[in-house]
Order: structure tokens, then C-alpha cells, then sequence
């Protein structure tokens, strides 16, 4: 018979790398927010569970359980194939810990595979996740990349975080790069998400000296940075990096790829078009229709996005500790790592 699983006990098995996290929670509740790692193998799927909720509600619990029971038992071979597809221990959860958890580990463990479930289910991990954000003392000091759009600030963290170093992701975390632009080809998290990717990383990072940072507003696409990373950002030490436009160019058509996406890119540019003097927006326009984004790119960070940032910087008093004023995004990564090494 399975086992039931504090989530204190749960993080243990988890930090220790010992345990597969596994939703049974239907597609759509996975999709909108989950415990970070984890895989989703739901027990009903989106349609299935709506039937299964209106019977609850509008016939009785009795029926609405032996409705669930009828379509449990069509797919069982299927959902019992792919639990035992992965090794090692394996923790279920949904919601609350109730009914679906219950079954999952059941039908598994009388199969022969062990699967404890997570008591309480998401809500107790959601609930643990604002208690640390309420709680929590990071002691970390904070290194602040600035700099215009296209100097390569998060393709530099994803590096530094590649080579050992403490970083957070802050975009990466929203699934948004920050900007008009920024959600194009990216997967949005909502707060709950973004905030259980947050402390997972805060949790990781605690014990280091420093760690690293892009310079954000407060919100980033869905998402709003909890006030104390705001001045932990705002009290850092703060490294400028300035490159050529030519430069900046190249790695914003990396980033973004704009040609997988030319109509959500005309599309988001409507939103800033009327910001622009009239004839280069025009411009600008005809340059992403022709597809002659490199064009497209240059004018939009000399007409719009260069004087923004630097009307934006003008507002804070930031003392910029370290300028770092190079060719490439290269160049600008290794005096950064640098920086970081010796700050």
C-alpha cells in the first residue's frame, strides 16, 4: 500500500535528487501552474474532468464517483505503462491531496510500483512558497546587469549560471523577455508558477556571495518581483555593458528569431508604432512586412527603445560601479565573470 508524505520529508527526498515529483492533476491545472520538475501524467484528462465535476455537483458524490471509476478503469493499463516507464521513487500530488492522488497511488502500488502521495497536494506546496516569500532572509548580494535591449544580459546569466554561478533568471522565470516583444515564441507563467520557480531558486542560491541579475521592472510579462529582490537589486553593485548597435542587432535576431514569428512581431510592434515619428514607424513597418528584420531591429533600438532606456535611467540616482564597454556579448561575458569573481 502507498505511503502518505509531508512536504517537509518530500523536500528531502527531492534535494537529494532521490525522487520523481509526478501531477495527476488534469492538462489544463498543470499548464497553469505546478511544483517546478515535475511531470504531468494525469488521471483524467481536461473534458473528463469537467464530466466528472457537473455530475459531482448537479446528480450526486456517489455518481460523479462511479462516472470517475468507469473512465479510470478504460485507460489503466495506459497510466500504470507510463509510471512504471520511470525509475526510482515517485511522489503523486493533485490538487489538495485528495481523491486523485489517493487513487494514482493506489492502482500503482497494487501493480507492484511504489508511490507515496504529497500531503495536503499543490495547495500545500503553493502555501509553502508564500510563507517562504513572506519569511525569507536571502542573504546573497545582489550584481545588477544593465544595459541598452540587445546587449546580451540574459544570454551573459545563462553562461554565468552554466559555469557555477549564482544567478536569477528572472525572465526566464516569467517565460517573457520584458519588453512589447518580449512574450513572442515563450510560454508565459502566471505569478503562482513564477513564484515557485523563484524560491526553488532562492532556496539554491542563499548561501552564495553574490548573485546575478538583470536590471527588470517590477513587473515582467505576468509576473511581479516580490519587493524584497527589488531592493536587493536596487542596493546592489551594478555593471553597465554598452556594445555597438551593429552588435546589439545580431543578438536581439538570435534572441528572437523573428522571421519563426512575423505576425505576432507586426502585431506587438502595432503597440508602440504611434510612439514613433510617423515616417520611420512607417519604416519600420514596411521593413518587418519585407521581412528585413536586421533593418527593423536598428531602427526600432535608435528610435525607441535606446531613448526609453536611457529617459528610464534618468529617473534613478544608481551609482553604476562598473562599466563594461566592449565589441561583442562575448567580450562583455568575460569581464562580467570577471567582476564577479573579484567583486
Amino acid at each position: 500500500m502507498f505511503q502518505d508524505i509531508t512536504l517537509e520529508k518530500w523536500r528531502l527526498h527531492k534535494q537529494a535528487h532521490t525522487v520523481t515529483t509526478i501531477d495527476v492533476r488534469s492538462p489544463s491545472e498543470f499548464k497553469l501552474a505546478t511544483i517546478p520538475g515535475s511531470i504531468n501524467i494525469p488521471l483524467f484528462d481536461d473534458e473528463e474532468r469537467a464530466e466528472v465535476g457537473t455530475i459531482y455537483k448537479q446528480v450526486s458524490v456517489e455518481a460523479a464517483k462511479q462516472r470517475g471509476l468507469e473512465i479510470v478503469s478504460a485507460k489503466l493499463p495506459a497510466f500504470i505503462k507510463r509510471f512504471s516507464e520511470i525509475p526510482g521513487e515517485k511522489t503523486v500530488f493533485c490538487w489538495r491531496g485528495g481523491m486523485r492522488s489517493k487513487t494514482s497511488a493506489t492502482v500503482v502500488s497494487l501493480m507492484g510500483i511504489q508511490a507515496s502521495r504529497l500531503i495536503g497536494g499543490y495547495r500545500s506546496y503553493r502555501q509553502w512558497v508564500v510563507g517562504q516569500l513572506e519569511t525569507m532572509n536571502y542573504n546573497p548580494k545582489a550584481v545588477v546587469l544593465q544595459g541598452n535591449t540587445g546587449c546580451g544580459k540574459t544570454d551573459i546569466l545563462r553562461r554565468l549560471k552554466e559555469k557555477g554561478h549564482a544567478v536569477i533568471d528572472l525572465e526566464g522565470m516569467a517565460g517573457h523577455r520584458g519588453s512589447i516583444f518580449g512574450g513572442i515564441g515563450l510560454e508565459p507563467n502566471n505569478q503562482k508558477m513564477f513564484e515557485g520557480l523563484l524560491v526553488e531558486e532562492l532556496l539554491a542560491t542563499q548561501n552564495a556571495a553574490f548573485f546575478a541579475v538583470e536590471a527588470e521592472s517590477k513587473r515582467v510579462g505576468k509576473a511581479v518581483i516580490p519587493d524584497f529582490l527589488m531592493s536587493k537589486k536596487e542596493t546592489g553593485i551594478a555593471i553597465m555593458i554598452e556594445l555597438p548597435v551593429q552588435a546589439r542587432v545580431e543578438q536581439i535576431l538570435k534572441d528572437y528569431e523573428p522571421w519563426k514569428n512575423n505576425e505576432a512581431c507586426l502585431q506587438a510592434f502595432q503597440r508602440i508604432k504611434s510612439r514613433i515619428h510617423t515616417p520611420i514607424a512607417h519604416e519600420i513597418q514596411s521593413c518587418l512586412e519585407a521581412e528585413k528584420y536586421a533593418a527593423a531591429v536598428e531602427m526600432m533600438l535608435v528610435y525607441y527603445y535606446d531613448p526609453k532606456y536611457s529617459f528610464s535611467q534618468g529617473q534613478y540616482e544608481l551609482e553604476k560601479n562598473y562599466l563594461v564597454k566592449v565589441q561583442t556579448v562575448d567580450e562583455a561575458f568575460d569581464q562580467v565573470e570577471e567582476i564577479l569573481l573579484h567583486a
